[in-house]
């Protein structure tokens, strides 16, 4: 009973830095958290012109979090509320954010509101056509948010697809399973959806408690 008392103990020291490593690999930064914090409280409710709401921000974030990703790309910023909830997980994990508007307003903005949160160095931010820019990006990635034209999100997917590692995350807002009404049957949302739920690499779920997040992992290259 001793001996096995023992070599058990011997084992739970060797496997606990294992079970702690991702945990280790998180980059502690309380000033940083604070200023977030602080930013994203000041600006609760005031996130219109095409953001999502906290719930959708804290998922993205978890995502992250969980899995250590460290390239992450958004397709469509607005004026940056997703992105501060990515830069912030990514900012714990050593990572950095591409993300791309078309809108002039709308980037400049966003770029304010990065630097406001104490973000900016975690976040490359891109005035740019994403049907043109999401092509050309080298990659690699192990996290997409795509939350621009729900009419080109399949197209979104295709083009980022060959670009994300197994194990990546790719994942797109405004995302119903319902058949009717807003991103229900025929609209650019379900056939996005449709399309990537046939894949066999890819394990899909929806998120619905906020505006709809389909969240799908890549599990293998074909």
């Amino acid at each position: 009973m001793k001996k096995f008392t023992l070599s058990g103990f011997v084992i739970f020291l060797l496997i606990f830095p294992l079970m702690n490593l991702k945990a280790q690999q998180l980059r502690e930064n309380p000033a940083l958290d604070e200023k977030v914090k602080k930013f994203l409280s000041e600006h609760k409710g005031q996130w219109h012109d095409m953001n999502v709401p906290e719930s959708d921000g804290r998922l993205l974030y978890e995502i992250i979090v969980k899995n250590n990703y460290k390239s992450a790309l958004e397709i469509g910023t607005s004026t940056g509320h997703s992105g501060i909830w990515i830069a912030w997980a990514l900012s714990k994990t050593g990572g950095k954010l591409i993300t791309i508007d078309i809108d002039k307003g709308r980037h400049q903005t966003a770029v304010e509101n990065f630097k406001k949160a104490g973000l900016s160095e975690y976040i490359d931010a891109r005035l740019a056509d994403a049907h043109v820019l999401v092509k050309e990006l080298e990659g690699p990635f192990d996290f997409v948010f795509s939350d621009a034209d729900k009419d080109w999100y399949k197209n979104y997917f295709l083009d980022a697809d060959p670009k994300l590692k197994v194990g990546g995350c790719f994942t797109a807002h405004n995302i119903t399973e319902r058949k009717t009404g807003f991103g229900g049957a025929g609209s650019g949302q379900a056939i996005f959806l449709e399309h990537i739920k046939g894949l066999k690499n890819y394990e899909t779920t929806v998120n619905s408690t906020g505006g709809g997040v389909s969240i799908s992992y890549k599990k293998a290259e074909k």
